[in-house]
């Protein structure tokens, strides 16, 4: 201990600071480095959170003693990665993430004992609003969705209802198609009863008014049918032509442009047909007449006004005899009666537009030279685009074949096979770029930094007494402070420095045997010029 107090005193408050100051850096930089290196890599488990589900799942984490992240605003949480899936199913046990809805789990509270009907009325329509919330955030070009639900109350002794109406707010990724939009329309309509997708109004997250939610009737349910069928015919077209395309030319050597004009005409048409040659008897009515009559003379007797004068008298007078016979036959001719209903929605017209891509083949210097496509190439591919889209030149289809040069030239592709022990993710690779960025850290702390220090602290430092250099005539030439570093000093610079210093002592008692000589022979002007010195020192 002696000896250790001793080695301390020697090494001075200098030496023991600066020894104090690199041992505490040496433990702070190499401890943050080993914190770094043995950290778990951490990885996303939930995005685009609500701030009412990040707060639920960190408390779950912080329950489960799991080490967790916040990144964007808590909007983000991050696990270690080799927790992940058994961390998502267990909050998926507590209902979470909810999407910041609520959905039939209010009904799993053990305190809704005492709610009144009113309360639970709340709650069922609170459950359905965060239901249908959670099934809309579920399509893939939905980030989140928040949907309100006025369902009246039906009344007594009430004749008119009326209808329950729905309205929502979608916070989407990019643009929804007219197709995604009634989609959602449908889907809230027929999770509610009595609600109609007319009543259903859908605005996103800028403002913009998706579907009106006002009854547009029945001519603009049609009309929004019709768009939705000429686009899907259009598309439907197109990927069948870029698919043969894609064949023959390339991928991404072709584009397809297809218009559909359809009939928006409903047409019913009925046909009353009749057939002469088809005729069967439908009824026969006979009617046979006898009439017999006697003329008597015109004379006016009593014994023709008498009773039975005639049968009395029966060879009296001219007798008249006639029949009447007639016959109604009624017929029936086969009749044909035809109703034919022509839905709208029928292929008018069709444009084909095809630009195609020319060939292109490297040169001695490897560039990249273009070549037009051959008119018999092009011919045969209108003849199949033809076929693809169901030609029909009555109706006045057109499909147009161009052949042009594109702004870019397809790039050469690299034949990269990936060999399964170096293929990394980039998780893998930012891992690796971190742990390289820590170690040259490292390297570059030891060298520049710890090394100056260790070596400044065990190297013993030597001082040179202050000397007072005067020369032959008396004047102070310099004062001087000399150190010399023991550690970078060799032998010879040992001896070389032994050398000048013997020199310099030489020329110093050179010139203090001078100047004493010129004391002894002008003592009153060597004593002025002490006087001097002390009084400038005073």
């Amino acid at each position: 201990m002696n000896g250790l107090i001793e080695f301390i005193k020697t090494m001075g408050p200098t030496r023991i600071a600066a020894m104090g100051a690199v041992a505490a850096i040496l433990v702070g930089a190499f401890a943050f480095i080993i914190f770094r290196v043995t950290a778990p890599q951490m990885t996303q488990l939930y995005s685009e959170l609500t701030l009412e589900d990040s707060g639920a799942i960190v408390n779950q984490l912080e329950s489960l003693g799991v080490q967790y992240e916040l990144r964007n605003d808590g909007a983000a949480v991050l696990v270690p990665s080799d927790q992940v899936a058994r961390l998502r199913m267990r909050l998926a046990e507590e209902g979470l993430p909810t999407g910041g809805s609520i959905g039939y789990e209010i009904f799993d509270r053990s305190d809704t004992l005492g709610a009144t009907s009113f309360v639970q009325n709340i709650n069922k329509l609170r459950a359905m609003e965060g239901e249908l919330a959670r099934t809309i955030s579920s399509i893939s070009r939905i980030r989140s969705a928040r949907v309100h639900l006025v369902i009246p109350e039906r009344q007594l002794f009430q004749r008119d209802q009326r209808p329950p109406s729905a309205s929502i707010v979608l916070n989407v990724r990019g643009a929804l198609g007219e197709g995604e939009i009634r989609s959602v329309q449908h889907l809230v309509a027929a999770a509610v009863d009595g609600l109609t997708p007319d009543h259903v109004s859908i605005v996103d997250e800028s403002g913009r008014l998706l579907a009106s939610g006002s009854d547009a009737g029945e001519e603009g349910v049609i009309s929004a049918s019709m768009q939705a069928r000429e686009v899907a015919i259009e598309s439907r077209l197109r990927n069948q032509v870029e698919e043969i395309l894609n064949s023959i030319v390339g991928p991404g050597r072709a584009r397809v442009r297809v218009a559909a004009d359809l009939d928006h005409n409903k047409i019913t048409e009925t046909t009353e047909t009749f057939d002469p040659d088809g005729q069967v008897v439908r009824s026969t009515q006979s009617k046979e007449e006898v009439t017999s009559s006697i003329d008597n003379q015109d004379e006016v007797t009593v014994g023709n006004q008498l009773p039975n004068a005639q049968q009395n008298n029966p060879g009296q007078g001219d007798r008249d005899d006639s029949s009447l016979t007639e016959e109604v036959v009624n017929y029936e001719i086969s009749r044909a009666t035809r109703t034919q209903i022509i839905e709208a929605g029928a292929v008018k017209r069709l444009s084909v537009a095809v630009l195609v891509d020319g060939t292109y083949v490297p040169n001695e210097d490897g560039d990249m030279i273009y070549t037009p496509r051959a008119q018999e190439a092009l011919d045969r591919i209108a003849l199949l685009v033809r076929s693809a889209v169901g030609f029909d030149e009555t109706r006045g289809d057109v499909v147009e074949v161009v052949n042009l040069q594109f702004a870019t030239a397809p790039q050469p592709e690299l034949d990269v096979q990936g060999n399964g022990l170096f293929e990394f993710t980039r998780a893998d690779i930012m891992r690796f770029a971190e742990l390289g960025v820590l170690l040259l850290i490292s390297v570059l702390l030891l060298f520049f930094v710890v090394r100056p220090l260790l070596r400044r602290i065990v190297t013993p430092e030597e001082q040179v007494a202050q000397e007072l250099v005067i020369g032959p005539d008396g004047t102070l030439i310099a004062d001087s402070e000399a150190s010399v570093d023991a550690d970078d000093v060799e032998d010879e610079i040992h001896i070389e420095w032994l050398e000048e210093a013997k020199a310099a002592g030489a020329m110093q008692a050179s010139s203090i045997s001078k100047v004493g000589a010129m004391i002894n022979d002008h003592p009153t002007e060597a004593a002025t010029i002490v006087r001097g010195w002390l009084d400038e020192a005073a």
